[in-house]
């Protein structure tokens, strides 16, 4: 590991001033990514700002919905009883990710940060990644890729964004950064690879997440998170689906739908869910909305089995939701 300063920030002011002082420096928060990737020589920032001890932990009500501090646990998250009544899908992501271990230690900012997954990322001895060194290639293409993208993806990139943190509840990221505060819809937090794949989110110089608001949505009480994943603990999901309906007596009213695992960020397809609405509640609406989510897709030699396991997904969780209110 290269040798790093440290200092921990006692305010958000502070900590965001200690970014711009320092060359080639990073926030640290729970560290369960960023000290692995430091380990592995993937990261090797100059100096390290602990930002652990910021008062960025409470969850509590908000203008109808629910703030979550940046530095709130996955394990403190998961079990509050705003998220577990108002949002359970929220509850459920947090609780199929990691181990209890890394939910104690993660945070909600945290999660949100994490580097997209890959195993030529997370290996410095290949050369061509670039996500790690821009413009060297990308070795996964022609490589083993059975966990990477289907969606989304760009010749210079296909890995996927690891996070269970579900996007399907319209969030809102509140950062601060040298210019002050700002307001970013988690719908326009993460980027696509395109051609630069080493950018993962839209976050600006110097900015530090402080808390994720989530609207009131009365009917997101009607949810499910569901993970397919290679074993059942301590896994990332080969494809996630979470699943939001509202429905009054067989008619679908309102729909929210978000996958992981298929894409370099969170995949939210708004016409899918769109073509829910009006619907009658049943397997050929919800095979019609996977058949929109998964348009386009494009498979590679050792992962086209996620093109069918994400249509399944999809109708499976949204079966799951209506069920709930049979």
């Amino acid at each position: 590991m290269k040798p790093f300063t440290y200092a921990r920030a006692t305010t958000v002011d502070d900590a965001v001033a200690a970014l711009q002082q320092h060359r080639d420096a990073k926030f640290l928060g729970g560290v369960t990514n960023l000290i692995d990737l430091m380990k592995m020589g993937v990261e090797q920032p100059a100096h390290l700002i602990d930002v652990t001890r910021l008062p960025l932990t409470a969850i509590e009500e908000h203008r109808g919905g629910v703030r979550i501090g940046a530095l709130a646990t996955n394990r403190d998250l998961a079990a509050h009883a705003l998220i577990r009544q108002r949002y359970p899908v929220l509850s459920e992501a947090l609780l199929a990710g990691a181990s209890p271990q890394l939910r104690n230690s993660a945070t909600t900012g945290g999660n949100l940060l994490q580097s997209t997954r890959c195993y030529y990322f997370y290996d410095p001895s290949y050369q061509e990644c670039n996500k790690r060194v821009p413009g060297s290639g990308c070795a996964a293409m022609a490589g083993y890729n059975r966990i990477h993208a289907i969606l989304g993806a760009s010749d210079k990139c296909i890995a996927t964004h690891p996070s269970d943190m579900a996007m399907a509840l319209d969030a809102v990221i509140q950062v601060k950064g040298p210019k002050g505060e700002r307001s970013i819809p988690i719908g326009d937090f993460f980027r696509l690879p395109g051609d630069t794949p080493q950018i993962n989110t839209n976050l600006g110089p110097g900015e530090l997440i402080t808390a994720v608001d989530l609207p009131p949505l009365p009917w997101a009480t009607r949810s499910t998170y569901l993970k397919v994943r290679d074993r059942n603990s301590y896994a990332f999901a080969l494809v996630s689906v979470a699943a939001v309906l509202e429905i009054e007596g067989d008619t679908i009213r309102q729909a929210r739908l978000a996958l992981g695992g298929v894409a370099h960020k969170p995949w939210r397809v708004p016409e899918a869910e769109q073509s829910l609405i009006g619907k009658k509640a049943g397997t050929d609406a919800y095979l019609a909305a996977a058949e929109i989510v998964i348009r386009g897709a494009k498979p590679y030699p050792h992962n086209g089995f996620k093109v069918e396991l994400a249509r399944r997904s999809i109708v499976r969780a949204l079966s799951t939701v209506a069920q709930m209110m049979a």
